[in-house]
């Protein structure tokens, strides 16, 4: 017996519906590329985003069709995620810090038909230009007035002629929620970058999960301001549940150094906000060198790689400001867990609900998550057993686009994220590595995830990076990598003399190197590939 319940498809345009329609005159501000601060509303961009429908229906675009952007975090790019997706073409984000020839596979490879730019990142593509097999045409997003001088991109269309005089009408089209709606690719450390394809159906699933009390908690009263790029996995998926949600929007375009994100933060009453910690680290130093403290600012959700004990204590002491730890991967679109305390945890000291708040967090309802042995054995969520991390549910991928690497899935529909991790009997999990970074030293496993956070907690400390470097009795042993602040006196002894009651002894670096700057991956974590290549022939002291 079937339920008697209307079928109707999950459908993206139907976010940009009910925003326009239930929260038309909330604010949606983004600093342009153009240096200036632009304000519209939900009702505009709705209006704005069918004129683009349009204006692709008049340039051949058909459904299936995709549809590249190289775009920063904006109202226009905003538009694009509607105006592309609710007529059935594939909106397809493509990272600007990528390596050049990466950009050029992955456009070829998506079979992009037109080139959406923001106009910082014309010159760019004016040099890449000739290598695009498909495109048939490049629209600088921006205005007549506003185009860069001197470029030489042939038939450049400009996006704000390529709307002007439509009539903003367009019609939505019902089709089957199962339809591709958007194409993100992964960074791409090993090998060519691979394309995850999501659904409709995927992305509103994820939208309502994120959006939810013990996640994002996005809602009507919020102003949330995503740091997090809407070029890589959908800006975490919260153009979208902001949509849902009805939240005041605020888009702070090329400009993430500490200065510009405080001026958002105080002047657009921010109340949530997400990215990853280089991020954050680079806001507290603005703040904490001018004295300034955060009014409205309560969430700061914190994805890409693991937050510094020291980074937490000091948002929430200092400013405040509750971190959310988050994890996810762009195979998921990417939200998994999210550390938010449950009622047990809120009653423990500080200094306990710390050691939770380090875990990467509760899995969100729509993810199933399980950790494994070598062998696929299931290992109990004692929070003390680690394994390879493995993840199922309606938003995660069930194969790469083009069917690259052919099926990535395990029995049962298991994906395996590549983390090693552990679960906890209330469900809090936490990464202690990636399954190719982990350091196996005398057979047991150390978590160069854990000795990075310790280190990070040195006030001389910038940043830092653990590897594993061969070792003839041990097989491997860590080697630690740091940046010291500016000014900072910091020596081996130091370093080492720091970590001694923090971690295990057997755990303690055979040698602490220091470096000008540590490599970052286009989406902003650790590039454990160039150090361990950097470092392939450094020989130990102890070895």
């Amino acid at each position: 017996m079937l339920g008697l319940m209307q079928d109707r498809p999950l459908l993206i345009s139907q976010l940009i519906e009910f925003a326009a329609e239930n929260h038309g005159d909330t604010e949606i501000v983004s600093r342009r590329v153009e240096g200036d601060i632009h304000r519209y509303t939900y009702r505009d961009a709705r209006h704005r985003a069918k004129q683009m429908a349009e204006a692709l229906v008049g340039l051949g675009i058909k459904p299936g069709d995709r549809i590249g952007t190289l775009a920063w975090n904006g109202y226009r790019h905003f538009e694009l995620y509607y105006a592309i997706s609710g007529m059935g073409a594939v909106c397809h984000t493509i990272n600007p810090r990528l390596f050049p020839e990466q950009i050029v596979y992955i456009v070829n490879h998506a079979e992009d038909r037109i080139l959406f730019v923001d106009a910082n990142l014309l010159p760019l593509v004016e040099k890449l230009a000739p290598q695009f097999k498909g495109v048939r045409h490049i629209v600088a997003m921006t205005d007549r007035a506003h185009l860069p001088a001197g470029l030489a991109i042939p038939n450049l269309l400009v996006y704000e002629e390529l709307i002007s005089g439509k009539p903003g009408t367009y019609e939505w089209p019902e089709f089957d929620e199962k339809t591709a709606s958007s194409l993100c690719y992964t960074s791409g450390t090993t090998g060519n970058p691979k394309g995850v394809l999501y659904s409709h159906r995927s992305t509103l699933l994820h939208a309502y999960g994120s959006a939810l009390p013990d996640t994002l908690n996005v809602s009507a009263r919020s102003v949330v301001l995503p740091v997090v790029p809407m070029f890589h996995v959908n800006a975490w998926g919260l153009p979208y549940s902001g949509c849902l949600a009805g939240a005041k929007l605020v888009f702070p375009g090329a400009a993430l150094d500490g200065a510009s994100l405080y001026e958002l933060y105080e002047n657009e009453k921010v109340t949530h906000t997400a990215g990853v910690p280089t991020i954050w680290l680079g806001l507290l130093n603005h703040m904490q060198s001018k004295g300034l403290k955060l009014s409205t600012l309560k969430y700061a959700v914190v994805g890409g790689s693991a937050a510094p004990p020291a980074m937490i204590e000091t948002f929430q002491r200092a400013f405040g400001v509750e971190v959310l730890h988050a994890w996810g991967m762009t195979e998921m679109s990417p939200l998994g867990t999210v550390n938010t305390l449950k009622h047990k945890q809120l009653a423990l000291p500080a200094d306990q609900q710390l050691q939770v708040r380090l875990k990467q967090g509760r899995a969100v309802f729509g993810v199933d998550m399980k950790i494994v042995d070598d062998k696929g054995k299931d290992l109990p969520r004692d929070g003390k057993a680690f394994g390879d991390l493995l993840v199922r549910g309606p938003w995660i991928v069930s194969r790469y686009f083009r069917d690259e690497g052919g099926d990535p899935l395990r029995e049962g529909g298991w994906f395996p994220t590549g983390d090693v991790a552990t679960i906890d009997p209330d469900g809090f999990m936490q990464i202690t590595d990636r399954s190719k970074d982990v350091i196996k030293s005398g057979g047991e496993w150390i978590s160069s995830i854990d000795l990075e956070n310790a280190a990070m907690a040195h006030p001389a400390i910038a940043e830092a990076a653990v590897i594993g470097v061969a070792h003839p009795k041990w097989d491997e042993r860590p080697l630690m990598i740091v940046v010291p602040r500016p000014g900072a006196n910091l020596t081996r002894e130091a370093v080492l003399d720091f970590l001694k009651d923090k971690i295990a002894k057997w755990w303690m670096p055979d040698d602490v190197q220091f470096v000008e700057a540590i490599p970052h991956t286009a989406t902003g974590k650790i590039l454990k590939t160039k150090l361990r290549d950097d470092f392939k022939a450094y020989k130990l002291p102890t070895a």
